[in-house]
């Protein structure tokens, strides 16, 4: 046990591994000397170099790829680090991998690519060369104090591009449930709303701003220490509206296991690439917990938009946005 594990809060419930864990989750995992076909990828953490692996993975198999590369940024993520680039370098560092990975998925696949603000023009410049991109989602990533001589950056962005115009997309799994403040009605009905006793709600349809998102933190069972962890209720909107159920997710920069953990909450095959033996350890223990708790933080099979927590524990139901 550490000093983290000691030390911690009560309500402090972020994921930590004991040694052995480590040996137990480690046995788990494919390594790049191993075979790498679909079938023996499949439901699977892969510990490698993405560059160690491209040509060895299956084509033209996948139905989604999340893509979430570091950004432009100097980061330390433990066992590794990434340094800051000029935005050209930083350009050629995408292309050094980007093509190759499409190679992944199938002809009418999506493609989800993620950055800041400093590294967004080149995502969209590497997605339009080799994709066709359809959509810039904004996400509202409220962490952090600020900064004093700047404005705070609570803001990040999604690419989102098809290999071709026939595409999957399920807009009805993520519509987004709200609050109808003047409701209008029709012959004395309800027009396009429903009545309940804790208010008027409507589905509405999904834009490209998404304000009803909270970053992983302490008192969050799907929190690790991952410095830059995506929230799975996130994952779950790009999954939910591009992945068939049963299809397959790849992410070729998995982290501590996010997309994995969310396709197999939902339904989906997935297939996680990780750097780090700690992070793809991480992965594996997620995904493990996820066979007996299918729980994502803000989803409940509705999207809520913000602040209607106090509406749905009044209904008797539970859901945090």
């Amino acid at each position: 046990m550490n000093g983290f594990e000691k030390n911690r809060a009560p309500r402090n419930q972020t994921l930590v591994l004991s040694e052995k864990e480590r040996i137990y989750f480690r046995n788990k995992l494919l390594f790049a000397n191993e075979n790498l076909s679909k079938e023996n990828i499949l439901n699977k953490t892969i510990c490698a170099n993405l560059y160690n692996i491209l040509d060895k993975l299956p084509k033209n198999f996948v139905d989604l790829l999340i893509i979430d590369p570091p950004y432009n940024l100097s980061k330390d993520f433990g066992e590794t680090k990434f340094s800051k680039m000029g935005d050209d370098e930083y350009l050629q560092y995408l292309e050094s991998w980007f093509e190759k990975i499409l190679q992944t998925l199938k002809k009418n696949g999506s493609i989800y690519i993620c950055g800041d603000w400093k590294c967004s023009s080149a995502l969209y410049r590497i997605m339009d060369k080799y994709t066709t991109v359809r959509n810039r989602i904004s996400w509202q990533r409220e962490k952090g104090r600020g900064a004093k001589a700047n404005w705070k950056n609570a803001m990040e962005d999604i690419w989102f591009g098809t290999m071709c115009d026939d595409y999957f997309f399920d807009v009805e799994a993520v519509k987004q449930k709200r609050k109808v403040i003047a409701p209008y009605r029709e012959n004395g009905k309800p027009k396009d709303w429903i009545e309940t006793e804790n208010g008027n709600f409507r589905k509405t349809y999904p834009s490209n701003f998404w304000d009803d998102i909270s970053i992983p933190y302490w008192s969050m069972p799907e929190n690790t220490e991952h410095p830059t962890q995506k929230p799975e209720k996130l994952i779950a909107k790009l999954i939910l509206a591009s992945c068939p159920k049963g299809g397959v997710v790849l992410d070729p920069f998995l982290g501590s296991g996010t997309t994995s953990v969310v396709a197999k909450k939902l339904g989906r095959n997935f297939v996680g690439i990780e750097i780090s033996e700690e992070y793809c350890c991480f992965a594996e223990k997620r995904l493990e917990n996820a066979d007996f708790d299918k729980n994502i933080q803000g989803y409940d099979g509705t999207f809520w938009e913000r602040n209607t927590a106090n509406l749905l524990r009044a209904s008797g139901r539970s859901a945090t946005n």
